[in-house]
């Protein structure tokens, strides 16, 4: 259990091989919290009180594609009234219980070794879960923490041309976006 005094997003887990998912702390305005989770080239923000944001992150270039790349998405995400759980097809789920103020991050084992972050390296070795990014070892908690900060400037989406507005996207602003609408 460690005690985050420090007000600076933090990498929570990350794979470093594969890059296929990314767990971030984020520190948002006004002291609160909120994770970031990439998966897929998917981003979705979770923040207290159950609030949800999902954005694709596509080059410029993909504008073209954009329809086929929202369907061959494989991250999955499932909503109840206090719990929220992201996964994906690579082995790694993301679940948080809002009522306990809980979450958890499971990875199958095909990810042994090869994540690392607050969460420690996941290789079922405990001598080497303080390691630092850099490779060495620390067993000071500050160090520690301090060592896995993100520069917060980095979650920032960047600034891109927005692609054209397609008849899908049209039917899910209405579906998903309209203040009247039941699926909101």
């Amino acid at each position: 259990i460690y005690d985050l005094a420090s007000k600076c997003s933090v990498l929570l887990a990350k794979d470093f091989v594969h890059n296929t998912f990314t767990v971030i702390l984020s520190e948002e305005t006004s002291n609160s919290r909120s994770l970031y989770v990439e998966m897929n080239q998917t981003v979705i923000s979770i923040h207290p009180r159950l609030k949800i944001s999902k954005t694709f992150s596509f080059m410029e270039e993909n504008c073209q594609v954009l329809d086929k790349s929202l369907e061959e998405n494989t991250t999955n995400l499932r909503r109840e009234t206090n719990k929220i759980e992201i996964s994906n097809q690579k082995g790694v789920s993301l679940s948080c219980d809002f009522q306990y103020d809980l979450c958890t991050v499971t990875l199958a084992g095909w990810h042994h070794g090869i994540s690392a972050g607050l969460f420690g390296t996941n290789d079922n070795e405990a001598g080497n879960e303080w390691m630092l990014p850099n490779g060495s070892f620390t067993d000071n908690v500050q160090e520690f923490t301090q060592s896995w900060q993100v520069n917060k400037c980095s979650l920032v989406p960047k600034r891109e041309k927005p692609c054209p507005i397609t008849g899908k996207q049209n039917i899910c602003k209405v579906f998903f976006e309209e203040p009247h609408s039941l699926l909101r």
